[in-house]
């Protein structure tokens, strides 16, 4: 997926979830944070950012902040999409490389709704994607905050086994440079204990990789999952 307009900027503060004060040209701008995870390790002080523009003269902000260039000791800069709509986006553009099946998003089933469903012939599936930004020392782990909503998903996903669909999860992890994926335990045991639940009962569990650029994100590699 590309944004159509990014421009750069530095990253200064975030008053709270869903704005940043960013230092554009040197001047500070309100922008929209289009992820509500906290991001704590990613949004530091003079971080560079990157900014999509938006054409649409009724928003309060002008901008979005959509990645961000994670500062590491002793290592160059790692470009980290953090747009949560963004995963979905990417997840499509990569299902429909390598499928010719019916794809359809928001699909609601039970009391959740689910971001795919995908139909080839009589095989019918569900596909829960999530997007992974938070990494540590090459493992990528998800959630960074509680969710709650994530563990419902992933529950209503296992029970629509029982009725004959088939049932998936993507993780996208929204940069490179990581050799595995792991349930955050830490932050969330019970989605960790969830999805692990999942698994046994025949969830299907996948995750992969992004080539990550200031105006892009393209899923690239399979990522090995730890339980």
């Amino acid at each position: 997926m590309k944004y159509p307009h990014v421009i750069e900027g530095r990253f200064i503060s975030r008053p709270n979830r869903f704005i940043a004060q960013i230092e554009i040209g040197g001047t500070e701008e309100t922008v929209h944070v289009k992820n509500t995870g906290r991001c704590k390790e990613l949004l530091i002080p003079g971080a560079t950012v990157y900014l999509a523009v938006s054409d649409n003269p009724a928003r309060k902000t002008k901008y979005d902040l959509i990645g961000v260039e994670k500062q590491r000791k002793n290592k160059a800069t790692l470009p980290v999409n953090i747009d949560s709509q963004a995963a979905n986006d990417i997840a499509e553009e990569w299902l429909r490389k390598h499928t010719d099946a019916l794809i359809r998003r928001e699909i609601r089933y039970g009391s959740s709704r689910f971001d795919f469903f995908i139909e080839n012939g009589k095989n019918k599936a569900f596909l829960e994607v999530k997007g992974v930004t938070l990494e540590k020392n090459g493992v990528a782990l998800f959630p960074d905050a509680p969710t709650e909503r994530g563990v419902k998903h992933i529950r209503e996903l296992a029970e629509s086994l029982k009725e004959g669909y088939q049932a998936y999860i993507l993780f996208v992890i929204q940069m490179k440079e990581v050799h595995l994926l792991k349930p955050n335990d830490e932050t969330h045991k019970a989605f960790g204990d969830a999805l692990r639940q999942a698994a046994e009962d025949g969830v299907q569990i996948y995750a992969v990789d992004c080539r990550i650029t200031k105006d892009s994100a393209t899923a690239d590699q399979f990522v090995k999952i730890e339980l």
